[in-house]
């Protein structure tokens, strides 16, 4: 494939063009050779490739290059450093690691900043970006600060543990930072108590013993509260408190009346929650339509709470719930987006009371699809507060009290309209993805009772399809109406994704048969492949990696795993701020009198909008992940040198992260602790390969592990493997053991400590050819 250039150096649009044509495929020596690039040349290359790094357009994983993914036009990113002439860096704050380092995003400094757009190293901003073009549309980019977020912090958040000496110790709450504790002297304990959750601000201290820190805040005692939950509240500085402004509005608020809206009393909607759910916003009722153009179809009504009604654009409840985004949801408690006068009360559709909703009424036609579609403000009163295990005991046979009398005028058209929708759900072949989901059940005092994971009914899929055809409809008449919008999208997989998918599957002997355009009807054929084979688990995980993370945006791209060109988040205005700009863009579209949305927000304020709220999704998600995982490791604290059963979740060059069966539990074996030879890290099958013997430890293999530390504040397991590597045959297609010959990654692992090998000098540069260096530990 070489292009020789006779001896000219290529620009850099070509070298672009030429890494972007060979993802993952190509390192700097596969670009020399295109090249025909020698000696001094190469040294330029390399000198060329370090800058495209530097600049965001090109990142390396391991030996091998790859061009920087893309980034939407408005981001929340953490300004990180300065270049070499100065300028300021920043890179995403919320960024998937699967693919790769996060890009840099170089930020635009204009000469008269605006007040409040000040940003310095350290400080977190909401930002406009653009992609600085070339050819090939690789990109770098550049970016303008909105707003800032949040200004540089100093300081690190942690369990104070007091000394019989007076003063204490400091244990981080980040996973990163365990086992570095900082010493609190005595006068700078600010008379912090055993067990207090405080911030501290680093010091200067000697040289030599543990770093130095003082107590500048208090914020709560895990003693007390038995609330681990804390932790992960203030580390990712989740806002608890609401504003003085914002309490008010709520007490003052009052129910709505029937001015100004339809009476849908008499229509029995109903509520159908998980048992412990406080907020119930969305209510549901079907019935056979009698439209004899529509015979056997059904018209379905979702009713969902008018939170628009008390939360009113520019208002103090209003800033409150944009600056959460969403409700946190943790094992021992809510951090909600509304107080609980609006969510709780006004705005739960409690049975027998009289609430303000918002309300679609939808027709099915027999073949399931959704014919038509309107939009109405109601004064609705729901008929029963029911849980998904009761009703689906009703249908099944065993109603009890409640839903005795509901099950034939209530109950069963619900699950008559659903199979109509369901036939429909599923030739449209959404992904479709089993990955069971566990709940943590907590005793009274706060810590982990059991590990649970709850049965999914048809209970659940009724009301999961119905919100989303309620969803789609919200987003068709506003696309109708033209107004702008937040959409809920989610991207097809990259091509690198695809690509590393199709080696993963080739590991396999699986074929990944994509005609046309890419659909997820591909992914799931593979899925029902390996169903129920040992290989199921692995296989769904490896498919999941390898989709693009769902999100929020002023511009519609589609959302690929339900298969549907438009979506829009309407059913939890509750939880959710999307869904309430959603609600408020209805109500100005079709004329439904107060709280629409000001003509002021155009695509460009909601980009900044869905850019935001986007970033609180996933703080939440990521403090939700962490308190699961501090409360578990708080649970097995007290285990270690069990021995437990678990699967491989993940293999990276720092070695095996282990799932438990039992608990969900995630942790770490260090590759170090492997074996007696060099491990190599196959990027295409997801495994960690002893390039003396072939033995392969995979992602999804099925391991004995034994607990040797825990770390409850950090939520950090350690393991030990007991289970031996996987010895492929000898005799495969693809080498002598599979790929591990050709692994590019090795890192470098030794049976224990006392232990030693002789070690090969080599001088520097004098490596042989076809072998690269070992990585270091």
């Amino acid at each position: 494939m070489s292009k020789a250039r006779d001896n000219k150096f290529p620009d850099r649009d070509a070298i672009i063009s030429f890494i972007r044509a060979h993802p993952g495929e190509i390192g700097t020596r596969e670009i020399a050779r295109e090249f025909g690039l020698k000696n001094a040349d190469r040294a330029e290359l390399k000198r060329v490739l370090r800058a495209l790094a530097d600049e965001g357009v090109i990142e390396k994983r391991g030996k091998t290059i790859h061009q920087a993914a893309a980034l939407p036009a408005t981001v929340v990113a953490d300004v990180t450093s300065r270049d070499r002439d100065g300028e300021l860096l920043a890179t995403p704050t919320e960024w998937d690691e699967e693919q790769g380092d996060a890009p840099k995003i170089r930020i635009r400094l204009p000469r008269y900043p605006k007040p409040g757009t000040a940003v310095g190293v350290g400080d977190r901003a909401l930002l406009r970006i653009e992609q600085i073009e070339g050819e090939g549309e690789a990109a770098a980019y550049v970016g303008r600060v909105i707003k800032i977020i949040d200004h540089m912090r100093s300081r690190v958040l942690g369990i104070f543990r007091a000394l019989p000496s007076g003063g204490g110790r400091l244990v981080p709450v980040d996973k990163k930072q365990a086992g570095r504790e900082l010493n609190i002297a005595k006068p700078d304990s600010a008379g912090a108590e055993d067990g207090d959750l405080v911030s501290v601000e680093l010091v200067r201290s000697r040289g030599y013993g543990l770093p130095s820190g003082k107590v500048k805040e208090r914020l709560g005692s895990l003693a007390t509260e038995k609330a681990v939950s804390l932790i992960a509240i203030h580390a990712h500085d989740i806002p608890q408190a609401f504003s003085t402004g914002a309490v008010k509005e709520a007490e003052a608020a009052k129910a709505p009346t029937l001015h100004g809206r339809e009476d849908w009393r008499d229509i029995p909607l109903v509520t159908i929650d998980p048992p412990d759910a406080k907020d119930h916003d969305d209510a549901v009722h079907a019935e056979p339509d009698d439209d004899p153009n529509n015979k056997g179809g059904y018209i379905l009504h979702v009713a969902i709470a008018d939170v628009a009604f008390y939360v009113r654009p520019g208002s103090s409840l209003d800033r409150d719930a944009l600056l959460r985004g969403n409700s946190v949801y943790f094992p021992d408690r809510v951090v909600p987006m509304l107080p609980e006068r609006i969510s709780n009360d006004l705005c739960s559709l409690k049975p027998g009371e009289p609430r303000g909703a918002l309300a679609v009424r939808m027709v099915i036609g027999p073949d399931g699809r959704k014919r038509s579609h309107t939009f109405h403000r109601v004064l609705m009163r729901s008929a029963a507060k029911l849980n998904y295990a009761q009703v689906q005991a009703a249908i099944d046979g065993n109603p009890d009290d409640a839903t005795g009398p509901l099950l034939k005028p209530i109950l069963q058209p619900l699950y008559d309209a659903y199979a109509l929708v369901k036939r429909a759900r599923d030739e449209r072949d959404p992904l479709d993805l089993d990955l069971p989901e566990r709940k943590i059940v907590l005793k009274p005092d706060g810590t982990v009772d059991r590990v649970i994971t709850p049965e999914r009914l048809d209970a659940h899929k009724l009301i999961e399809e119905f919100m989303i055809l309620a969803n789609v409809a919200a987003a068709e008449m506003l696309e109708k109406k033209a107004l702008p919008l937040i959409y809920r999208v989610h991207d097809e997989p990259t091509v690198e994704k695809v690509h590393n998918l199709v080696e993963f599957l080739k590991t396999l002997d699986m074929s990944f048969a994509k005609a046309g355009a890419l659909r997820p009807t591909v992914f799931n054929r593979v899925l029902a492949q390996v169903k129920g084979q040992d290989s199921e688990p692995l296989v769904n995980e490896v498919v999941l990696r390898s989709q693009a993370q769902a999100e929020y945006s002023a511009e519609n791209y589609g959302h690929f795993g339900l298969n549907l060109r438009r979506y829009a988040h309407f059913t939890s205005p509750i939880r959710r701020y999307a869904d309430l700009v959603v609600h408020r863009a209805l109500i100005r579209a079709l004329g439904l009198g107060e709280g629409a949305l000001p003509d002021t927000e155009t695509f460009e304020t909601l980009s900044e909008v869905a850019a935001q709220i986007s970033a609180t999704e996933r703080r939440a998600m990521k403090a939700e992940r962490e308190t699961v995982d501090r409360l578990i490791a708080h649970h097995l604290a007290d285990r270690i040198g069990d021995i437990f059963q678990g699967r491989i979740s993940g293999v990276t060059r720092a070695g095996l992260f282990v799932k438990l069966s039992d608990t969900g539990a995630d942790g770490l074996i260090p590759i170090r602790t492997l074996g007696t030879e060099y491990f190599n890290y196959d990027e295409a099958r997801h495994a960690l390969v002893g390039s003396r013997s072939g033995a392969m430890h995979r992602l999804g293999d099925v391991v004995e592990v034994r607990l040797v530390e825990a770390a409850p504040v950090a939520g950090a397991l350690r393991f030990e493997l007991l289970s031996e590597g996987q010895v492929p045959p000898r005799n495969r297609k693809r080498g002598h053991f599979g790929d591990a010959r050709k692994s590019k990654h090795k890192t470098k692992a030794k049976a224990d400590a006392g232990r030693h090998r002789p070690k090969k000098v080599r001088k520097p540069g004098k490596v042989k050819p076809g072998k690269s260096k070992k990585a270091k530990r």
